[in-house]
């Protein structure tokens, strides 16, 4: 099946039923090791554990994602937050590419994924339309990505979230994610064991164009917790690794 005509089959599954299976089985427990999870900058990472690896978000080098390389990954699923150029492109994908970009519940094996349709701007999804917030269950971590989250999150929406483990958290503003203070109150509502801050501006942003803030901005807001800084853009967890209590905010660092 060629990618275009998978995206509308997938499409019209996440309308039609809750549930549906988009891969064969797999025969390796989710929980039989750890879970590895690659920054490729922006919002795009890869999470590999349980004999799986799911990308998220690859983008498109323009803009505030000018000066990262281009996303490459083999993956078993592709997860969508929205079809915007630095949170959903699709160009350099195979043309077979399993993709998620619609809210809904999905499995891939034994794997369960909850999308979640928020707004992607503070104007009621006017600007930017909607935005899909990614939950899952890998290696045994309960894993939550917000993509460019930019509207508090209401009752129905948090009740689907429930409490992660790990939380990618947009953090750096601008005109579809939260900004320092936004990412900090939806940090304090989900009450996640791990942060990993995600869409906020680097070194490689194109500086006539990109409106978003450094980490620091955040960083400085949540001093009190404790800030561990990963020389590396990979860090891998089980499920022992995970704080008893607090959150933890853990940054990646991208290889430029």
């Amino acid at each position: 099946m060629k990618r275009r005509q998978a995206l509308r089959y997938l499409q019209t599954g996440a309308l039609a039923a809750a549930t549906m299976a988009i891969a064969a089985r797999t025969s390796q427990a989710q929980t039989n090791n750890s879970l590895i999870i690659r920054w490729f900058g922006h919002t795009c990472f890869l999470f590999s554990g349980g004999d799986r690896k799911i990308l998220v978000n690859p983008f498109r080098p323009i803009g505030c994602t000018a000066g990262y390389r281009t996303p490459t990954a083999d993956a078993d699923l592709v997860l969508v937050s929205s079809l915007l150029l630095d949170e959903g492109n699709l160009d350099g994908l195979p043309e077979d590419q399993k993709l998620l970009f619609e809210p809904g519940a999905y499995r891939l094996g034994n794997l369960q994924f909850q999308g979640i349709k928020t707004d992607h701007d503070d104007r009621g999804g006017r600007q930017f339309g909607s935005n899909i917030v990614w939950g899952w269950m890998q290696a045994g971590i309960k894993i939550l990505h917000l993509g460019g989250a930019a509207a508090p999150i209401n009752f129905d929406q948090q009740i689907l979230m429930g409490r992660p483990d790990v939380l990618l958290l947009p953090v750096g503003g601008g005109p579809k994610a939260y900004d320092p203070q936004e990412a900090v109150a939806a940090m304090e509502l989900l009450s996640p064991k791990i942060v990993i801050p995600t869409h906020y501006r680097t070194q490689a942003a194109d500086t006539t164009t990109c409106e978003i803030q450094p980490l620091d901005d955040f960083l400085a807001l949540v001093s009190g917790k404790n800030i561990r800084r990963v020389g590396s853009d990979t860090i891998s967890l089980t499920p022992s690794d995970l704080p008893d209590n607090g959150t933890d905010i853990v940054v990646l660092s991208y290889q430029f």
